[in-house]
């Protein structure tokens, strides 16, 4: 998406390289992608965060609450080479984001600090890498805070990755401070100036000492893949720095070492040199082609982020694989849907400028592609597509009902809300038919916090969110039989209906049974739908005021008038005689039952169970979860009613990395205190 001088994008020359920017939250991305723009002369001075002054996070809900709530994009030129960065959100809330941009960037670069508490959720976030094969790099952000020596800080790392973290420099230290750096590969030591290139020194013969080491640690893991560089280590042969670089760039790019650098972000401290490395070792476009469409050569776009612009409306960034695209340009979305692009947009933040044309490699906004999703390909010809690449949704966690506070707005909600869900595959709205409601469900407090501001500030709608209704249900325990008479003289024709049914109980999940065993006609033939109809229509709200399920009615006498009867008579019947028995049948309240799969770092194990244990939940028990080092599921039958809010807890038990997973299992009986809290509140005593 670099932009030459005469603004038509980079169709000529090298192609440059996507760089997502991914991490833990506040691990300091922003302020890495606002170093790499200062440090290539793209920004005239490096912003803050903390001012608020970044390229980055420039939305008004990444403003208000400082942190990154959806893709950063910015390019940049070094050195003649053409980089595209994707900041991409690290809260565990936002990760959709950072899905979307995976299928269209060439590397990663892991932004991680000397923290603990956030080695979980740096594991989510390589598992999601190793999971797409994507190369990725790691820099150990602010250096000049850690307290831990550095070969310290990658044991307490290692964990997280599957693959070897493996140093390319050590620190120089002076006085506790990360004055410099030592290059591992090349052998040189640098001092650090502020938000300035480092400069070249010589080393004391205490640095010398342990670059050997370290430089010797890092031959070591990169001879695991190269027998001539083992077969030089065990003869005490020093290698060839050729060799030791192309081990370096090849490991990395097929996924077999995750090679780490460090620096200050905030200070500029460390970019250089990763800029340098990215630089000589990114891979090009053609592998993400690869990686995307296996041997497949054919032209075509990948589209990583959906956006709603106020102005310009439907924006598709995507990357292009191969091929120059054109504003006016027809292409076929997924091989076969012909689409026309109107509109060629380079991004920079929160700024779209139009352009004429792009090249491979280049991520641009395609304008007002109506049918076109994140996740799709576009090309350039007529065909089917085979992608390698499957981009799932996330399972949401969190629900709130949302409702316009004005009846004129409710066209205008539902259209702002398709256009959320089109920009954030992890939203989902459905329709509650039981409750009449409709639902937002999303990650976590936080991201739906974020899409109901959206919905006031970017759509001016004035909104209610509340707490969903629980479709509790009721069922009946004893039986009865009742007579339901409908009789109504009103001048002309009367109504006459006159029905008997015998009302009882069923095993649970059975539902609602109808049969009848009328003989002699004493109920016409014709008035036993209508009187179905009309039971039916009773057991939608029972005595406690809920839909009545699992209960069997026999209609089986009557009596009919051969003037006055009708159907809608018998139907009255019908819903007078369930209104009449039910109270009879000892009606007791059903709350649904959900088996749910929680999945948490092994040290929160416990707590986790705890907190089951105090929402009424049934543990089931817990094991190792699957290819995930220190990880366990949770495994419990738990109540809807007390699933609702249940990841505010689990977040806030796990270093906010928990998740989970819910299915419908089983209706239960539910009575005491829980039970009269639910009539409270939702039930005919609350109506």
């Amino acid at each position: 998406m670099a932009i030459t001088s005469n603004g038509k994008g980079s169709a000529a020359g090298s192609a440059p390289r996507c760089i997502a920017l991914v991490g833990p939250f506040g691990s300091g991305k922003t302020s890495l992608l606002e170093a790499l723009l200062a440090r290539t002369d793209k920004v005239a001075r490096q912003g803050s965060v903390a001012n608020g002054n970044t390229v980055g996070d420039a939305s008004p809900e990444a403003r208000a609450h400082g942190m990154s709530v959806e893709l950063n994009i910015a390019d940049a030129e070094f050195l003649g080479d053409r980089f595209v960065f994707v900041d991409c959100p690290g809260s565990v809330e936002f990760l959709s984001e950072m899905d979307g941009a995976l299928s269209g960037v060439d590397l990663a670069v892991v932004v991680a600090e000397d923290d603990e508490r956030k080695v979980p959720a740096l594991q989510l976030i390589l598992k999601a890498l190793e999971a797409r094969a994507i190369p990725r790099v790691l820099f150990l952000n602010k250096i000049d805070k850690s307290t831990r020596r550095v070969r310290d800080v990658l044991s307490l790392l290692q964990p997280a990755s599957a693959v070897p973290l493996v140093l390319r420099q050590i620190p120089i230290w002076e006085d506790g401070l990360a004055t410099g750096f030592i290059d591992l590969a090349l052998e040189r030591a640098h001092v650090y100036h502020e938000k300035e290139e480092s400069t070249q020194i010589d080393m004391s013969d205490a640095d010398l000492a342990r670059e050997h080491e370290a430089r010797f640690t890092m031959l070591e893991h990169l001879a695991d893949h190269d027998d001539d560089l083992m077969e030089a280590l065990l003869e005490d042969i020093a290698p060839n720095r050729d060799q030791v670089f192309a081990d370096l760039v090849n490991e990395m790019q097929d996924g077999l070492i995750c090679p780490v650098f460090f620096g200050s972000a905030e200070h500029g401290n460390g970019v250089s040199r990763l800029l340098k490395a990215l630089r000589h070792e990114v891979p090009g476009v053609d592998l993400l082609s690869r990686r995307v469409l296996g041997t497949t050569s054919r032209a075509m776009l990948q589209v990583v982020k959906t956006l709603h612009t106020q102005h310009g409306g439907k924006q598709s960034i995507a990357r292009v694989l191969e091929g120059v695209v054109s504003d006016g340009d027809t292409l076929f979305l997924n091989g076969d849907t012909e689409i026309k692009v109107s509109g060629l947009f380079s991004v920079f933040g929160q700024q779209a400028n139009k352009i004429a044309t792009a090249g491979k490699g280049d991520l641009v906004g395609l304008g007002r592609l109506d049918d076109v999703q994140t996740g799709d390909l576009l090309s350039f010809e007529n065909g089917k597509i085979e992608s390698l690449q499957v981009l799932e949704r996330r399972n949401p966690v969190l629900a709130t009902a949302i409702s316009a506070k004005q009846r004129k707005d409710e066209v205008r909600l539902s259209a702002a809300l398709a256009k959320l869900v089109e920009e954030d595959r992890s939203l989902i709205v459905s329709q509650n038919q039981t409750t009449a409601e409709t639902l937002l469900a999303g990650q976590g407090e936080m991201h739906l916090r974020v899409a109901q501001e959206r919905l006031a500030g970017k759509y001016g709608l004035d909104i209610a969110a509340n707490t969903p209704h629980v479709p509790y249900a009721e069922t009946i325990r004893s039986g009865t039989k009742v007579r339901g008479r409908h009789k109504k003289q009103s001048g002309g024709h009367g109504q006459f209906g006159d029905v008997v049914i015998e009302i009882s109980p069923l095993p649970r999940g059975e539902g609602v049974q109808f049969s009848d065993t009328i003989t002699g006609g004493v109920v016409p033939k014709q008035y036993i739908p209508s009187v179905r109809d009309g039971v039916l229509d009773a057991l939608g709200q029972g005595p406690l005021g809920f839909p009545v399920v699992d209960v069997s009615v026999c209609l089986t006498d009557g009596s009919y008038h051969s003037v006055d009867s009708s159907d809608q008579a018998f139907k009255m019947a019908g819903i007078l005689a369930i209104r009449e028995g039910l109270p009879e049948c000892k009606p007791v309240l059903l709350e649904p039952i959900h088996k749910v799969v929680i999945a948490c770092p092994s040290d929160a194990t416990a707590r986790v169970n705890a907190i089951v244990s105090a929402r009424r939940g049934q543990l089931l028990g817990f094991d190792a979860r699957p290819e995930w080092n220190g990880w366990d599921e949770v495994q419990a039958l738990m109540p809807e009613a007390e699933i609702g809010d249940l990841i505010i807890e689990l977040r806030s038990a796990t270093a906010g990395v928990a998740s989970y997973t819910a299915e419908f299992d089983h209706m239960a009986e539910l009575s005491g205190k829980a039970a009269e809290i639910a009539l409270q509140r939702f039930g005919r005593q609350a109506a």
